[in-house]
């Protein structure tokens, strides 16, 4: 296990502006409507790693293409990882991010898990301020707004061969964002995958790298042809485990007040999901992270014993799930024609914390500009 906070060895950001940024009258048309990472800023941040020489040559500069080799290692052995995170505008004109020190240790432990070099974290956390210092213009101010951070890491060393890569390339890219569903949090309706799985014990699951979301894109474009916005994952070993979702984690809310979610292992340990079980503590409610399976989901539905259901994560927030659809034919949650409960509860305590208008016991909300 890779130090997860080692030293920096000094590093310091060089800001190179852009020559030629966007007009302050293109980006207030731009940030009218933002989508969902269509749009981007001005800058990113970058980072180079030499095997022997460690990190160095941090920057802020132009977003522009990467140049790269057919021979980049990341081409042919995927090694490469992400994370996302969102900063958001305050009343003063500053920003703040939530809790980007989790993000960081979960950039570590998928490095580790790729076999790449960790980078430290308030290196990490620190070229998320350096970029949102220099694009903090690029925040949207309509309801739902964002600013959409995507770290991510890979490896250029050019040459062929089964090992792990001498030299990566870190890189911080930002997009102004909506909301992730049209519509808001309306329930959504999901598509049990019967055929596709995600994860298995010793895989990927828990680390976020590209190769486990191309595994689900298949998966997701069966959900589509069925006419819902989510995949549900099933485990890898019955087929009757609830996972989670193509992208998010998962909670159910029973008629008790308990709050159930699976346990982690084979699915990433998402930080709103984490987050949402120390809230939920703090409140009294009990959680329990154990398996569910989807016939346990389809009886409890039936007798009134489920009463939400919602998914999590950093794009989407908390979205409550409606209409759960499978080969076997669809069943509905109880309610599912508007937001409920502990659901809504729970996501407006959260998006009140994120966004600096509503309390925040936990310190976990940090101020990047």
């Amino acid at each position: 296990m890779p130090d997860l906070n080692p030293a920096r060895d000094g590093t310091a950001f060089t800001v190179r502006p852009h020559a030629s940024p966007v007009s302050a009258e293109q980006r207030a048309e731009l940030l009218r409507d933002p989508g969902f990472g269509r749009v981007f800023t001005d800058h990113m941040a970058v980072i180079d790693y030499t095997e022997g020489r460690g990190w160095h040559d941090a920057r802020i500069e132009a977003r522009a293409p990467v140049l790269m080799d057919p021979a980049s290692a990341v081409l042919h052995y995927a090694q490469e990882i992400f994370e996302g995170l969102k900063a958001y505008a305050t009343p003063d004109g500053g920003a703040t991010l939530f809790r980007p020190d989790q993000n960081a240790l979960r950039f570590a432990r998928s490095a580790e898990r790729l076999a790449m070099p960790p980078l430290p974290n308030d290196l990490f956390v620190d070229s998320l301020q350096q970029l949102i210092r220099v694009d903090r213009d690029w925040i949207p101010t309509v309801a739902g707004g964002s600013l959409y951070l995507r770290p991510f890491m890979f490896a250029s060393e050019v040459f062929l061969g089964v090992r792990p890569s001498k030299q990566y390339l870190y890189m911080v890219i930002a997009s102004p964002v909506g909301s992730y569903f049209k519509g808001g949090a309306k329930p959504v309706t999901v598509w049990v995958s019967q055929d596709y799985t995600r994860a298995a014990p010793g895989g990927t699951g828990e680390a976020k790298c590209g190769g486990n979301y191309a595994a689900s894109l298949a998966a997701q474009a069966e959900a589509s042809r069925h006419g819902c916005e989510q995949v549900v994952f099933l485990d890898a070993a019955e087929r009757r485990w609830v996972e989670e979702l193509g992208g998010m984690n998962i909670f159910f809310v029973m008629d008790d007040g308990t709050l159930v979610t699976p346990p982690l292992g084979t699915i990433l340990p998402g930080i709103t999901r984490d987050s949402l079980i120390a809230m939920a503590q703090r409140e009294g409610i009990t959680v329990r992270q154990e398996p569910y399976s989807i016939d346990q989901w389809r009886a409890d539905a039936a007798s009134g014993r489920l009463r939400e259901v919602f998914a999590c994560g950093t794009a989407a927030v908390i979205t409550p799930i409606g209409t759960v659809r499978t080969t076997e034919g669809e069943f509905i949650m109880p309610g599912s024609g508007a937001t409920q409960g502990i659901t809504e509860r729970l996501r407006r305590t959260l998006t009140d914390m994120q966004r600096g208008s509503g309390p925040d016991p936990f310190g976990w909300v940090h101020h990047a500009a």
